[in-house]
């Protein structure tokens, strides 16, 4: 009888999770973590990478902290390089790092420089990462690949606020995972996607009563998520558990695309 306990856990597994500074990033490396995954914690801020890993490794596991812009290509590639000298092998990657639009604005308003900055983060980032990942894992012939996506790649966002390149490269990430899955399956590596819908992260101006009330207002389950909610879908798309899942858009948002 298989031990159901054991497919969820990742000990002697080594991740990456990108966007780990804080928010969901780092709930979901410190969720793998608690889970027996060593994690190097990737994202350009410094100080908030710094907390996530001494939170990973309060819990008794190893952390190195990279600093890095994913949107960077030569600057990812050296991120990359400094995983494989604290790590042996790669086993999970989390393309989590994320930006949106600095202001809500509808496409014929969109500034050209915030266009190309959400895309370079959320798409250039990922296909940069994702291709690193892949070339360590394709030895090995295993891997779990998991790219943070959003609701508003499955559908426009301008329901609650217009967010023209946040939504396009989301959604970008969507069919770019179900790609991966397909190129990658006969490998032995898994690519799926998380969708998450409305979580309390700076991503979104929370302390704004108006926003929360819009936001909880959408969302069927009445209220928005805490960032360690996303951890048992992170965890479960990580382990072998999923080890026949490949090319899926998991959907967290109490909800809100069930309408």
């Amino acid at each position: 009888m298989t031990d159901l306990s054991a497919m969820f856990r990742l000990t002697g597994r080594t991740a990456i999770v990108t966007g780990a500074a804080g928010g969901l990033g780092r709930a979901i490396a410190v969720g793998l973590a608690e889970a027996g995954a060593d994690v190097a914690v990737m994202d350009i801020d410094a100080a908030g990478l710094g907390a996530t890993a001494a939170a990973i490794r309060t819990g008794g596991r190893q952390s190195i902290e990279i600093v890095v812009d994913v949107g960077d290509e030569a600057a990812g590639e050296a991120a990359f390089a400094e995983f494989d000298r604290g790590f042996e092998r790669l086993d999970i990657l989390v393309n989590n790092a994320g930006i949106a639009d600095t202001v809500p604005a509808p496409l014929h308003d969109c500034p050209t420089d915030v266009w190309h900055k959400v895309t370079a983060v959320n798409l250039h980032g990922v296909f940069h990462c994702a291709r690193a990942g892949l070339n360590r894992m394709l030895p090995r012939h295993s891997g779990k690949v998991v790219n943070v996506a959003s609701m508003w790649g499955l559908a426009g966002s301008s329901s609650v606020a217009p967010l023209p390149a946040y939504a396009a490269t989301k959604g970008a990430v969507v069919n770019l995972t179900r790609e991966l899955a397909l190129e990658y399956a006969p490998h032995g590596i898994t690519v799926n996607a998380i969708c998450p819908g409305f979580f309390r992260t700076a991503l979104g101006p929370y302390d704004d009563p108006d926003f929360l009330a819009a936001t909880q207002g959408f969302t069927p389950a009445g209220r928005i998520a805490e960032a360690d909610e996303i951890k048992g879908t992170a965890v479960y798309l990580a382990s072998r558990a999923s080890d026949f899942v490949t090319g899926a858009t998991l959907v967290v948002d109490g909800g809100c695309m069930a309408k």
